[in-house]
């Protein structure tokens, strides 16, 4: 009798879970990938970093290195698309490496995807982040007037040469310490593993996806296209597998 009642749980389960929509079925249809990253070069980036400006790495912050983007983290700035792009699903991977440095020493690790990238090179331009951080990873963060609706129906608008936090879905607190980890709403894998982000944007609805996961949506964004930067804020960080699908 136990058994025949698992049984029927069982089956009630895996009908319950054949109901739930796919990830592939939250994904708006696409078109071929834009490989943002060849694997050999940064020929599809420009860099910046403060103090240096546009093009100038003197200390090699930003390398490839078997296929991979290293980014040391030693300096503020980023890589930056020379395109524009609106409406698309970009996918990426990212890990951390060990070092953190400048004012973010022995601080939690620090990255983060800017998109709808418009203005002025600085640190940091008008844009919406999907933060990569460690206990804040699918964080959003609103930038020097970008703006987003939060799922809670709140408008943020990042004040002028500031941003603002709109913070991933079930986040727990923690202190701000290399290392740390969400207590409740942990996206990340273990450090030194790879995690998968995905950034669907399609009609100024932004959705962050983050192992999987959804793990943070706003609407109404403003800015809806521009230009698309990887950070470099204070702690080595490692990306692959970058790739742009414009939706259809």
């Amino acid at each position: 009798m136990p058994s025949r009642i698992l049984t029927i749980a069982s089956l009630l389960l895996l009908s319950l879970l054949a109901a739930i929509p796919t990830r592939a079925q939250k994904i708006p249809p696409h078109k071929r990938a834009i490989v943002l990253f060849n694997g050999h070069d940064l020929s599809n980036f420009e860099t910046f970093i403060r103090g240096k400006g546009l093009n100038i790495d003197p200390d090699h912050i930003f390398q490839v290195e078997n296929g991979v983007i290293h980014i040391s983290g030693n300096g503020f700035g980023y890589i930056i698309t020379r395109d524009a792009y609106k409406d698309f699903d970009l996918r990426a991977d990212f890990k951390w490496g060990e070092g953190t440095f400048l004012q973010r020493k022995g601080q939690a690790r620090d990255s983060g995807i800017l998109f709808n990238v418009q203005g002025a090179q600085k640190v940091w331009p008008r844009s919406a982040e999907f933060q990569i951080t460690e206990c804040g990873t699918g964080d959003f963060w609103m930038t020097d007037g970008a703006a987003l609706t939060g799922r809670d129906g709140k408008r943020v608008t990042g004040p002028a040469g500031s941003a603002l936090l709109i913070p991933h879905f079930n986040k727990g607190t923690c202190p701000n310490v290399t290392g740390t980890r969400d207590p409740t709403g942990e996206f990340e894998k273990p450090h030194g593993q790879w995690n998968r982000l995905e950034l669907v944007s399609q009609g100024g609805h932004i959705r962050q996806y983050v192992n999987g996961k959804l793990a943070n949506e706003g609407t109404d964004a403003f800015p809806a296209d521009g230009k698309i930067l990887f950070q470099s804020e204070g702690a080595e960080v490692f990306f692959r597998n970058l790739r742009l699908y414009p939706l259809r």
